[in-house]
């Protein structure tokens, strides 16, 4: 017989990973499914009040949109200015610092985890350096961009709709594709 893979019965989560209790974890699932989630469009004073009530840092004149989720709010750091669009999915199983005057447009997925696919049990990776996600000052990630962990987008950087970003993309560049590639520098049209 052929030794399976993975076996995605023997998986377990680390103890203490999701940095919260369970209880605590579903409380954050409820209120963003009704409190947060279904609160009009205007109110993102409201929103931003149950983030950092939940742990995350959020900074002056934030605008999340209600139809933006945020797996762990204690594990994100937003700055000053910036907006999360609709639909956007901040999945912060690790860290994600995004900076000041940063446009997360709809639809983006910021992915700050994942598995170890050499090993059976597909355990987490827990590096954060591996993991976690930095999005810096001034950077706009366009419609349906993915960011996979352990990701730096570069102060200033556009990156193009629908883009893929697996690596680190520089400042001040306009980058895109799938992997996302710098391609000119912003500013010079």
């Amino acid at each position: 017989m052929i030794e399976p893979v993975q076996e995605l019965s023997k998986f377990r989560a680390p103890a203490g990973f999701r940095g919260r209790s369970a209880a605590y974890v579903q409380c954050w699932w409820i209120v963003q499914s009704t409190l947060f989630g279904m609160s009009p469009q205007f109110m993102y004073r409201w929103r931003n009040w149950l983030l950092r009530m939940f742990g995350a840092t959020v900074g002056v004149g934030v605008r999340v949109r209600p139809s933006a989720r945020i797996t762990y709010p204690w594990k994100i750091s937003i700055g000053d200015w910036s907006w999360v669009g609709d639909g956007a999915v901040v999945y912060s199983l690790e860290r994600i610092v995004i900076g000041r005057n940063v446009s997360i447009s709809q639809r983006c997925y910021l992915c700050a985890g994942s598995h170890d696919y050499t090993k059976r049990d597909f355990a987490y990776v827990l590096d954060p350096a591996k993991t976690r996600i930095v999005v810096e000052d001034e950077a706009w990630l366009a419609n349906d961009v993915f960011v996979g962990p352990g990701v730096t987008i570069g102060k200033g950087a556009v990156v193009g709709a629908r883009s893929s970003v697996f690596k680190s993309l520089p400042a001040m560049m306009v980058c895109y594709g799938s992997p996302a590639e710098p391609k000119k520098q912003r500013g010079s049209e």
